[in-house]
């Protein structure tokens, strides 16, 4: 955000000017209101608050702006380096009369969402101890399933 609004203890708030420096193939695409906006939907998908599953702050920063990047991405045009309304990886592309196949592949329906730009495959990898059962021996067990 650009410090209208009070920080919360614990809240990541976003600051475009970080996340243009880190990405910053993006940027030039992306402007600070539309980057704002895909950080609001990225908090879809990893909750911003101290208690979600990632409780410090400066980890949470980097796995929302991978997410920013990612949702970005997909609602790029193909000509500014998006998607281009595409779904999936493309695992094939051909110049003469330019075809271009996609494959959405066969991992978890989460998964394939998330590997449909690189930047959502290192979210995903960044957060797979995330999705891993925990035991804690005593008490009741709460199963706890993310995202």
């Amino acid at each position: 955000m650009d410090g209208t609004a009070p920080a919360v203890p614990g809240v990541v708030v976003f600051d475009y000017t970080a996340w243009s420096a880190r990405f910053a193939e993006l940027a030039g695409y992306v402007g600070a209101a539309q980057a704002q906006a895909c950080f609001e939907q990225a908090t879809f998908y990893l909750p911003n608050t101290p208690a979600g599953p990632v409780p410090d702050v400066g980890r949470r920063t980097v796995l929302l702006g991978l997410l920013v990047a990612h949702i970005a991405t997909l609602g790029l045009p193909q000509e500014q380096g998006g998607m281009g309304g595409l779904v999936g990886r493309v695992s094939a592309a051909s110049r003469g009369s330019v075809s271009v196949t996609t494959h959405y592949g066969s991992q978890s329906e989460r998964a394939e969402w998330f590997a449909q730009t690189q930047y959502g495959a290192s979210f995903w990898a960044a957060t797979r101890g995330l999705r891993q059962a925990r035991y804690v021996p005593g008490g009741p067990q709460m199963p706890r399933i993310w995202p």
